[in-house]
Order: structure tokens, then C-alpha cells, then sequence
């Protein structure tokens, strides 16, 4: 192959890497802004927090539902139109919320912005692993969740834009859908490598999970972490008698430490591994989320606890897809990102919904003890865990 063609691909793979990640840059202020505005105004409208948690996990109740059919559109109909269809979705729901405030309504539109983040999503994180080289993959998944972690960072700075007006945040975000859906537009559709003919959808699945338990784990410790802060955080915070706007500030620090050490973690999983990666991140985690309760509402240590817990925890689904393409055989890869977004929306589900019950009947600081826990035991089983060389033959 020719220099000049080889420079010609290397100039595309820059373009579409940068433009997806412009678009998981905007799912993550969508999601960053929506979970914690949602549960301030619930609360302020004098919702209890186990019924405003139900109706926060109507998001990744959608984004749950999404993923047992969300494969075939992307086999079927390419990378691009699937991701077109999930903006789309998500920026008219997003516009219409500000114009109700009926609580059945609203558990419908964040169903239809799960389905819509759902498919963006797994459409993103296929297209980047799957044409990533392996000597770079940790990097660019790295990328692709630095993305979403300084979306999602930014997002809660939205709840500051409520006094001009209730439908101006709501707003904003659609504008900023709108604007990279434009640069979509423009991208060369792609569709993913089919699996071997004959090969069971379930052979695929069942493999996936012999080989790479331990990997897709990442997807429903983060789901359960990422819904629990945006959703219960707002209302620990409110009970601990913070400011609105520490709440936006905090849970930016908490995204912020994700943008910081995302990039570095993935470089570093691609010299030492991502096992003793993951296992590391997730035991200071730990530690940073046993300790957030004896902070009280000590802002200053609170944004030191937030930074280092967003830090470590920011990768873990990224680098749990990187260890999974490691791992898995290219042609299982899309069956992978299924199930571990399915355990994404599994933990999302029980995050504000535990969180809203234990708030209620526990403690106000059940969140925290519990996601604390979780971690650990995952850091335990990592021990556990022993890799099987990646297997090339189609299964």
C-alpha cells in the first residue's frame, strides 16, 4: 500500500474519531445536565426521593431496553444513521420537557432519551474500538471517554442557566445536538464486521461472558456510580443543606478528575495492562467513597474526595471495553459492547432507585457506603480473574 494512500486513511480515521468525539463530548453535557435539573426540580416541587428516583431510572430503563435490538440496526443499516437517529431522538425530548409537569410524561421522554443515548453510545464505542489498532486501543477508547467525562463535567453547570427561564437549558442542549448533528451528516457511513455465518446469536453472547466476566463488570459498577451521583447526589446535597450551585460544582469536580486521568489511565493500562489498572482504580474509589460521609458538607474536602473518586472511576467503562476487545475476537466485539451496555443500563437503573429507597428508609449516606462496597468487592475479584489468550477463529 502506498504512503500517500496510507496518509489519505490515517487524515479519515482523524476526522471521524474527532467528530464522535464531538458527539459523545454532547451526550455527556445532555446527561450531565439532565439527571441532576430533573431532580432539583422534582424536589423543588416537593417529589419524595424514592418516587423522584423511580423516575430517574426511566432513562436507563430505555437505554436498557435499547440494547437487546440495537445490534441489528447498526449491522444493518451502518454506524452513522443509527448514531443521526439517537441525536435526533434525544434533542426533541429534551425540548418538550420544559413544557410539562406531569411525572408520567417526563418517565416517557427519559425513556426516549435512554433509547436515543443508547444507540449513539454503543454506535460510538463499536465504530472507535473496532477500528482502533490494538498498540493504540487504551489510548482512543481513553479519548472517547475523556469526551464524555468533560460533557458530563460541564453539564451540571446548565442548572445555573434555570433563572433565565425554565426551558433554557433544555434549549441550549439541543442546540449543541443540532450543531454536531450537522457535522455527522457529513461522515462516510461504515458497518461493523458480521460474525461467522451460522454462528448463534447466543454462542456469541454465552462466549462472551466465559471469557470476559471480569471485563464487562466496569459497565454496571460505572452505570451504578454515574446515575447514583446525578441523581441521588442533588438530593444528599440539598439534605446536607448545600447550595444549588455547589452541587453543579461538585459533580463538575467529579467529572473534572475523570477528564484529568482518563487519557493518562489509558495509556498507562496500554504498557502495564488493564487489569492491574482497573483493580487499582477501583480500590481508591473505594476508599474516596467510604470517606465522602465524614466530609459532611465541608466543601473543600468534598471537591478533594470528588476529584479523586471521578478520577480513578471516570476510565472504568472505557478501559472495560478496551480489555474486552484485548480479549474477545474481533467478530464477538459488537455482542461484548451489547452486553456491557445492558449492564451500563442495569446499574443506571439501580443506582437512583437504591439510592432514593436507602436516602428514605436507610441513611442519607447509604449511597456512598454502597458504591464504596461495590467497588471493593470488584477489586477483590480482579485477583480471581485469569485472561484467556485471545482467540482469532470466528465462533
Amino acid at each position: 500500500m502506498s504512503s500517500g494512500v496510507i496518509a489519505s486513511e490515517s487524515l479519515a480515521f482523524r476526522h471521524r474519531l474527532n467528530t464522535l468525539l464531538l458527539v459523545v463530548v454532547v451526550a455527556g453535557m445532555s446527561q450531565g445536565l439532565l439527571l441532576p435539573l430533573l431532580s432539583i426540580m422534582l424536589e423543588d416541587s416537593g417529589v419524595s426521593s424514592d418516587r423522584n428516583g423511580i423516575n430517574s431510572a426511566a432513562m436507563y430503563i430505555g437505554i436498557f431496553c435499547t440494547m437487546f435490538f440495537v445490534e441489528k440496526p447498526v449491522m444493518r443499516f451502518g454506524y452513522k444513521k443509527v448514531i443521526l437517529a439517537g441525536m435526533i431522538l434525544v434533542t426533541c425530548a429534551n425540548i418538550l420537557f420544559p413544557f410539562t409537569h406531569s411525572l408520567t410524561v417526563w418517565f416517557v421522554l427519559r425513556l426516549l432519551v435512554g433509547v436515543g443515548d443508547s444507540a449513539l453510545h454503543y454506535s460510538t464505542q463499536l465504530w472507535i474500538v473496532s477500528s482502533s489498532p490494538a498498540n493504540r486501543r487504551g489510548k482512543y477508547i481513553s479519548l472517547y471517554g475523556m469526551s464524555y467525562g468533560l460533557g458530563f463535567s460541564l453539564g451540571p453547570l446548565g442548572i445555573n442557566l434555570l433563572p433565565f427561564g425554565r426551558a433554557v437549558p433544555f434549549l441550549v442542549s439541543g442546540l449543541f445536538f443540532f450543531i454536531v448533528l450537522l457535522l455527522v451528516v457529513r461522515m462516510k457511513n461504515e458497518i461493523p464486521e458480521r460474525p461467522a455465518k451460522g454462528a448463534a446469536d447466543q454462542n456469541r453472547f454465552v462466549t462472551t461472558y466465559r471469557l470476559a466476566w471480569f471485563v464487562l463488570i466496569p459497565g454496571l459498577l460505572y452505570g451504578l456510580m454515574e446515575a447514583s451521583m446525578n441523581s441521588s447526589f442533588p438530593l444528599y446535597g440539598l439534605r446536607i443543606d448545600l447550595d444549588q450551585h455547589w452541587i453543579s460544582l461538585l459533580l463538575m469536580a467529579f467529572g473534572a478528575g475523570g477528564l484529568i486521568l482518563q487519557l493518562p489511565l489509558g495509556l498507562w493500562s496500554d504498557r502495564i495492562g488493564r487489569k492491574p489498572v482497573l483493580i487499582g482504580c477501583a480500590a481508591v474509589g473505594s476508599l474516596a467513597f467510604f470517606v465522602i460521609p465524614a466530609a459532611g458538607s465541608n466543601v473543600l474536602l468534598l471537591f478533594l474526595l470528588f476529584a479523586i473518586a471521578g478520577g480513578v472511576i471516570g476510565s472504568f467503562y472505557s478501559l472495560g471495553l478496551a480489555y474486552a476487545a484485548d480479549i474477545l475476537p474481533r467478530a464477538i466485539l459488537p455482542a461484548a459492547n451489547v452486553v456491557a451496555s445492558i449492564h451500563f443500563s442495569v446499574g443506571s437503573i439501580l443506582g437512583p432507585t437504591l439510592g432514593g429507597y436507602g436516602m428514605r428508609y436507610v441513611s442519607v449516606h447509604s449511597i456512598f457506603l454502597f458504591l464504596g462496597a461495590a467497588f471493593l468487592g470488584f477489586a477483590l475479584l480482579g485477583f480471581g480473574f485469569r485472561p484467556k489468550n485471545k482467540a482469532e477463529s470466528p465462533v
